[in-house]
């Protein structure tokens, strides 16, 4: 055996289908070596924690709350990457995929030079090796916005790009069916009174009819040419799923209904779902609970969407919740198979030749704790 850069011993290792008391080592190139059953070995003391594989986060906005903290108030990019990250990786996560904004409401409060300055600066420190988490770029791609093919060509040459998702916040359909929880949420967001509540509605609905169809095409059209997965958004009837399907989409985001969900998972699309619906209990916008797909079979991917740390807390959450979904299964939500959806195959699994991206996990009473973050090998958190 060649020589080690680590070892983990006294380990329970979460494995692809069993959970194994051992030892795992790591060689200098950063990747898993060899998973033995002796514990008795040199090396770092897991103290009987979990070991487990670096998450992969493929759908998270947070980094716009460091960007812009308050209304107005914009934080140097640079810094706002750096927190962002910090908070990423002690979380667990070792791989994401940034989600920035193309297409923007004529009164929103960013605007698309913001996204570029942000991927800039993200696509920086992974130059820099600044970084704790491996980060690429997902774009969320508002088809009813009237700038969305515009804002999309200052990414058009950027190679970090590896997700798109075509996304329609139009009030009364997908997420927001229900117009009262349309107001609801950004009237709260935004301070509109209840005139210009309705005022908004009304053009947001206008602008869509006639925007949405030809965009989602032509996005999909230039992912396709340049390799770029797609994702689907929010899809709440079969006619929804039946478009993903037609525009060769490869995840399915939030499906708001069951239907959508059995659907989108028996066509081959790996259904993605909020972890703060699993750790709250349900949707914020009252749409189908993630916890309801995961026992009907078909979830395939969480996502920590807009609080890093729920992501290992809704895997551990529903390998203690749902009788048909054990450590394993629960886990492979959070590591191999959002793996698989992006076509990562050089992680997401404690398996001998992949990167040892990996967590140590503490449960304290019910709640997971990460104690410890390596990234190919190296300590990062």
């Amino acid at each position: 055996m060649s020589t080690h850069l680590k070892v983990f011993k006294n380990a329970r290792l979460v494995l692809a289908d069993e959970v194994i008391n051992g030892s795992l080592s790591v060689n200098t190139g950063g990747m898993i070596e060899a998973i033995e059953t002796p514990t008795n070995v040199d090396g770092h003391d897991c103290e009987g924690d979990f070991l487990l594989p670096g998450l992969i986060e493929l759908h998270t906005d947070h980094l716009e709350t460091h960007y812009a903290p308050r209304p107005k108030v914009r934080w140097n990019t640079v810094s706002a990457v750096q927190a962002h990250d910090a908070q990423i990786a002690c979380a667990g996560i070792t791989t994401v995929f940034d989600a920035l904004r193309v297409g923007m409401d004529e009164d929103a409060d960013l605007r698309y030079s913001d996204m570029r300055a942000l991927a800039d600066a993200i696509e920086t420190g992974q130059r820099e090796h600044r970084l704790r988490a491996d980060h690429f770029i997902h774009l969320r791609c508002e088809v009813s916005a009237p700038d969305v093919l515009n804002a999309y060509k200052v990414f058009e040459d950027d190679n970090s790009i590896r997700l798109i998702s075509l996304m329609d916040h139009t009030p009364g359909q997908r997420q927001f069916v229900s117009l009262d929880a349309y107001k609801t949420y950004y009237q709260g967001k935004k301070g509109f009174t209840d005139a210009q509540m309705d005022e908004f509605i009304r053009r947001r609905q206008e602008r869509a009819s006639g925007l949405a169809p030809d965009n989602r095409r032509k996005l999909s059209d230039i992912a396709q040419g340049k390799g770029i997965a797609i994702a689907s958004h929010d899809d709440a009837t079969i006619g929804h799923v039946e478009e993903a399907i037609a525009l060769n989409t490869k995840i399915a985001e939030f499906p708001t209904t069951v239907e959508a969900a059995k659907a989108s998972h028996e066509a081959g699309m790996a259904v993605l779902m909020g972890a703060p619906n699993v750790v709250r209990g349900g949707s914020h916008s009252g749409n189908v609970s993630a916890g309801e797909l995961a026992e009907a079979g078909y979830l395939d991917v969480l996502s920590s969407d807009y609080v890093p740390v729920s992501l290992i807390q809704a895997a551990f959450q529903l390998a203690d919740e749902i009788e048909a979904i054990d450590l394993p299964q629960a886990a492979a939500m959070v590591t191999s198979s959002p793996a698989r959806a992006i076509g990562l195959d050089d992680r997401g699994s404690l398996t001998p030749g992949l990167r040892a991206d990996l967590i140590q996990v503490k449960l304290v009473g019910s709640v997971p704790i990460v104690r410890g973050v390596w990234r190919e090998g190296r300590r990062v958190a």
